[in-house]
C-alpha cells in the first residue's frame, strides 16, 4: 500500500478509535478478571464488541472469517493507533492460543465446515482455546508423545496426560496432538484433533509458579471424545500440522513482549535519566549503562526491520519455514535484555516484591523479568530453535534425532 494511501487509513483508525474506544479503559490491561469492577467488566464487553462488528479482533483475517480482509502495515496502523490513546486489542488475549495459533492453521489445514463453525468465534473472542502439545516425558522432544486417540463410531476416544496446558482451565476448546498409530514411526501415527473442554472426560489442575499468577495447568484425558470430523488435517499427519502451528506460535513471538497499552509511558531512556540522572550535556550520566541502553534499542529496531523483512519475503508463501525460529530466538534476546535493564535501572527499586515504597510499575518489572525467563522454553526452547536454524537454514547435518 503507498504511502498516502496509508496515511489516509492512519486518519480514519484515529478517527474510529477515537468515537469508539470506551475511555475509561485508557492505559489499562485486562488483569486479573475476578479484579474487574462491574463496570470495568461490562466496558471491555462492548469495546469487544466493537472490534468484532469493525473485524479489527483480527485485522488480516479474510472478512468471512470474523477479520477485516486488510494488510499487514494497515493492521500495524492500528496497533499503533491505539499504542497513541492507551488502547489495546484485547480479543487474541481472551481467545488464548485461538487467534495467533489455532485459527491461522484451521485456515490452512481445516474443511470448510471447521472454519464455518470456529473461526468467526476466535475473531469475535467468543471462544477460548488452549493447546494441548507437551507432556510429562516429551516437552522438547514433542514427538515423543504418548497421548492416544482411537476411533470409536464417529468419535475419538482420547487417553493421556498434557502439562503447561496455558489456560486449560477457563478454555472452551483444546487443539490436541494426539498419537493415532503407536507402530508407526516416531513422527508418524501422530494426528491433531479438535476437542471440546467441556466435558467430564478432561481434568485441569492449574500450576503455580513464583512469578505469582500462572497461566499454565496439568491437563488429564480420561476417555475424553470428540467427533471425527474434528481432526484436523489428515489421519496420521499431524506432525506436519503442528509444524506449521509452531510456525505460528513463533511468529506470534517475535513482537520481543506482549502489545499492551502504551499510551504516554515513558521510553527504557527516558526512565534510565529519571532514575540514574544526567550529565552536563543532558546525557545519561552513567557511560556505561548508556552504552547498554543504545545497543538495546539497536537490537529492538533491527529486530523490527527483520520482521518486516522476513514478512515480506514469505507474502504468499504457505510453506513451514525455519524463519520463525530466528525471529523467536531474537525476540527472546531483546525482550530478556530490556526486563534486566528494567531492573537495573531501577537499582533498589528494581527488587521489590511488596510493599507501598514500591510503584505498581516497578513491582510490575520485576513479576515481567521473572515471568520473562520462559520466553527462552516456551513455543520451543531457545537450543531447540538453534537446532532449527542449524539443520535447516545453515545446512548442518541433523544430531537430534534418531528416527
Amino acid at each position: 500500500m503507498a504511502n498516502e494511501a496509508l496515511e489516509t487509513f492512519r486518519a480514519e483508525a484515529a478517527e474510529w478509535l477515537k468515537n469508539n474506544f470506551p475511555s475509561t479503559l485508557a492505559g489499562k490491561g485486562m488483569g486479573i478478571e475476578g479484579e474487574m469492577t462491574e463496570d470495568t467488566r461490562a466496558d471491555w464487553e462492548t469495546w469487544r464488541q466493537r472490534l468484532t462488528e469493525k473485524g479489527w479482533g483480527a485485522p488480516t483475517w479474510p472478512k468471512e472469517f470474523g477479520g477485516a480482509g486488510l494488510s499487514h502495515p494497515e493492521a500495524k496502523v492500528i496497533a499503533q493507533e491505539m499504542g497513541k490513546i492507551g488502547a489495546v486489542n484485547h480479543i487474541p488475549l481472551i481467545a488464548g492460543m485461538g487467534v495467533t495459533m489455532v485459527g491461522p492453521t484451521i485456515m490452512e489445514y481445516g474443511t470448510d465446515d471447521q472454519k464455518a463453525r470456529h473461526l468467526p468465534r476466535i475473531a469475535s473472542g467468543e471462544i477460548r482455546w488452549c493447546l494441548g502439545l507437551s507432556e510429562p516425558n516429551a516437552g522438547s522432544d514433542l514427538a515423543g508423545l504418548s497421548t492416544k486417540a482411537e476411533i470409536d463410531g464417529d468419535t475419538f476416544r482420547i487417553n493421556g496426560q498434557k502439562v503447561w496446558t496455558s489456560g486449560a482451565d477457563i478454555s472452551q476448546w483444546c487443539g490436541a496432538l494426539v498419537r493415532t498409530d503407536s507402530n508407526a514411526a516416531k513422527r508418524d501415527g501422530i494426528s491433531f484433533v479438535l476437542v471440546p473442554m467441556d466435558q467430564e472426560g478432561i481434568e485441569t489442575r492449574p500450576i503455580k509458579l513464583i512469578s505469582g499468577a500462572s497461566p499454565f495447568c496439568e491437563t488429564f484425558f480420561n476417555d475424553a471424545r470428540t467427533d471425527k470430523s474434528e481432526l484436523l488435517g489428515p489421519l496420521n499427519q499431524g506432525w506436519s500440522v503442528v509444524k506449521r502451528l509452531l510456525q505460528h506460535e513463533r511468529q506470534s513471538q517475535t513482537q520481543a513482549g506482549t502489545p499492551r497499552a502504551t499510551g504516554s509511558r515513558k521510553s527504557l531512556q527516558e526512565k534510565a535519566k529519571d532514575y540514574v540522572g544526567t550529565d552536563a550535556m543532558g546525557r545519561l550520566a552513567d557511560a556505561d549503562l548508556r552504552n547498554r541502553v543504545a545497543r538495546h534499542l539497536m537490537d529492538a529496531q533491527a529486530h523490527s526491520l527483520t520482521i518486516g523483512r522476513i514478512t515480506a519475503e514469505a507474502r504468499g508463501n504457505v510453506e513451514v519455514s525455519a524463519a520463525a525460529s530466528i525471529l523467536k530466538n531474537s525476540a527472546t534476546f531483546v525482550a530478556q535484555t530490556r526486563a534486566e535493564l528494567n531492573l537495573e535501572i531501577a537499582g533498589s527499586q528494581g527488587v521489590g516484591w511488596e510493599g507501598d515504597h514500591f510503584s505498581a510499575e516497578e513491582l510490575g518489572n520485576v513479576k515481567d523479568w521473572l515471568f520473562g525467563k520462559a520466553m527462552s522454553i516456551y513455543g520451543g526452547s531457545f537450543e531447540v530453535q538453534n537446532n532449527i536454524i542449524s539443520k535447516n537454514i545453515l545446512g548442518l547435518p541433523e544430531t537430534t534425532q534418531k528416527d
